[in-house]
């Protein structure tokens, strides 16, 4: 029986010409053009395959895709494919969680060698962990403290102290906290209280906390995209509206805090 792959691209050109090359090899090929016909598809029959490129419609789709086909179908070869070979060394810390991957175009002849190879020697795939994103930040929150100060010390202009790294650090945890709590103006109105506090006592203008919130947000939407695969994607977008609310929040309050009249003396 021949084996039967899954092929998810987003490239009409690409979707068309590689699984009629791969029929021709012997094998039998569905070809998917977005992540939600690629879900589609694996839920309605089984794959021995499944190749995929790593950016479909969007950065990192493809983790997904491979996420979804782990926890359904455990015993399916995972391949990914990716047009951008800087990717490589980021590739190489998720190898354990895909089979392959392949630089694109990667030779017809070696793409059929990689998928007999990896078909002879295929087992279970051991299930991810998924975490939603609160545990993901917990987990990295000292990494993206670190990277956001260093960038804020770089890159801007007000001095900030030398604990502002451990400062960065507990905002993130304080923002994990809030997003398992549920949306509720209180929860919120904590979270923005306690940010808001913290900027006073460090004496930051309201241009520097909108540099701050904005650095620390491409950090934290950075560390979700590196860890996308062990992502549990059912709670990924209400995650990421929480953070985006969140950090408007922070914005808002503290514009409102500046622009109050001092106190009388």
């Amino acid at each position: 029986m021949a084996a039967r792959i899954l092929f998810v691209d987003d490239e009409p050109g690409i979707r068309l010409s590689l699984p009629a090359v791969l029929t021709i090899h012997g094998f039998e090929v569905t070809a998917a053009g977005s992540v939600a016909e690629a879900l589609d598809s694996m839920n309605k029959r089984p794959f021995d395959v499944l190749i995929s490129d790593l950016n479909i419609g969007h950065p990192g789709d493809g983790f997904t895709v491979v996420s979804a086909m782990r926890r359904t179908q455990p015993e399916c070869v995972t391949l990914i494919l990716t047009g951008y070979p800087a990717f490589e060394t980021a590739l190489q810390a998720i190898r354990s969680q895909v089979d392959d991957y392949l630089i694109k175009p990667a030779p017809v002849e070696m793409l059929v060698s990689a998928i007999e190879k990896k078909l002879q020697k295929r087992q279970p795939h051991h299930p991810i962990e998924l975490k939603r994103v609160p545990q993901l930040l917990r987990e990295n929150a000292e990494n993206i403290a670190e990277a956001a100060a260093a960038d804020l010390a770089r890159n801007t202009r007000e001095s900030r102290p030398g604990d502002h790294r451990k400062h960065l650090a507990e905002r993130i945890r304080e923002l994990a906290d809030d997003l398992e709590a549920p949306a509720t103006a209180p929860a919120l109105a904590k979270v923005v209280h306690g940010f808001g506090r913290a900027q006073q006592r460090l004496g930051l203008s309201l241009l520097s906390t909108i540099e701050e919130i904005n650095v620390l947000c491409r950090y934290l939407h950075e560390t979700i995209q590196a860890n996308l695969i062990s992502v549990d994607v059912s709670y990924l977008v209400l995650d990421l509206q929480n953070i985006s609310a969140i950090l408007i929040s922070l914005i808002r309050e503290t514009a409102r805090s500046e622009s109050r009249p001092a106190p009388a003396a």
